[in-house]
């Protein structure tokens, strides 16, 4: 296995260089990214592996709704499709260029995001405006719209062809300070069914994450966070946080579905069909094939 961030360390660079092989089929993109990132040769005729069945849900598995999922703020309308409306957090705007947002306007707290999820997801947490630098967090905007490539850069479908915009919320908070972030409950979702759930917490300070089965068992997994303690206790509202995800995902052979909950209410965090881009490493490496179980794969049915 390559570190490729060690061989490339401007993150810029790499950018450039992925938007300049766009030409490079998806098929053979995947392959060499599996290679380098994983250090294992990809199997897609018969593939065990969830992070094997990622790769193959990239190329083969093609719902046009999934471009309005995973658009930060078009994914909107798809929750509010399903009834479920009370769980979208407040829009403060939506732009295409970052002048046009109105700081005056804003309330003191709040999230600025790009829409696309491309290049990682950019977010801007904005604790007190009278400490925002506008001409800077302008420039920063302007730089994430650029990000939007010839193609994904993971080769995830999903994404290509989703326009770049710009979307204000309100901030969540669940800490006074804000400091440490909020828990992001993070659930595996197999043909509408949640089999497993990550936790993360700390997003903010040093980033954290367990696993857990859908009773909240805890599965003693790594990754590349450090683990949260084993003992956390189970949420109040697991029920209602399942049945919500599930109801999101039933559409879809795999999706996964992040949620909020703070203060007893459940707040839509987004829907991502190809979690780490299919190129985490666990340990032990077992868990890669238990998450791969059951991931049924199916081509795309026409109707659809």
């Amino acid at each position: 296995m390559v570190d490729y961030k060690k061989v490339l360390k401007n993150q810029n660079l790499r950018f450039k260089i992925l938007n300049m092989l766009s030409w490079v089929p998806d098929r053979m993109m995947v392959k060499w990214q599996y290679r380098i990132k994983t250090g294992r040769k990809l199997d897609l005729k018969n593939p065990k592996r969830y992070t094997e069945k990622l790769q193959w849900y990239k190329l083969y598995y093609r719902k046009p709704v999934m471009h309005q999922c995973v658009d930060k703020y078009e994914v909107r309308k798809f929750v509010k499709s399903k009834g479920l409306e009370n769980i979208l957090n407040e829009l403060y705007g939506v732009y295409n260029n970052p002048e046009d947002i109105d700081f005056e306007k804003l309330p003191k707290k709040f999230v600025i995001k790009t829409t696309s999820g491309t290049g990682g997801q950019n977010v801007l947490l904005c604790n007190n405006k009278d400490n925002l630098n506008t001409k800077e967090t302008i420039n920063k905007l302007r730089y994430w719209l650029k990000l939007n490539p010839k193609k994904s850069f993971g080769r995830e479908w999903a994404y290509e062809g989703t326009k770049n915009r710009i979307i204000v919320e309100r901030l969540l908070e669940g800490n006074e300070d804000n400091l440490s972030g909020i828990n992001d409950y993070k659930f595996f979702c197999y043909s509408g069914k949640v089999k497993y759930i990550v936790l993360d917490g700390d997003r903010f300070v040093e980033h954290k994450r367990s696993f857990y089965d859908r009773n909240w068992n805890y599965i003693d997994i790594k990754t590349d966070c450090n683990k949260l303690s084993n003992d956390i206790k189970k949420p109040k509202q697991l029920n209602q946080l399942i049945a919500t995800a599930e109801k999101l995902s039933e559409d879809f052979p795999y999706v996964r579905v992040d949620l909020y909950c703070i203060k007893n209410k459940i707040y839509f965090g987004e829907m991502t069909f190809y979690p780490w881009t299919g190129y985490v490493q666990f340990d032990p490496d077992e868990f890669d094939y238990v998450l791969g179980k059951d991931f049924e794969l199916r081509m795309t049915n026409e109707k659809e």
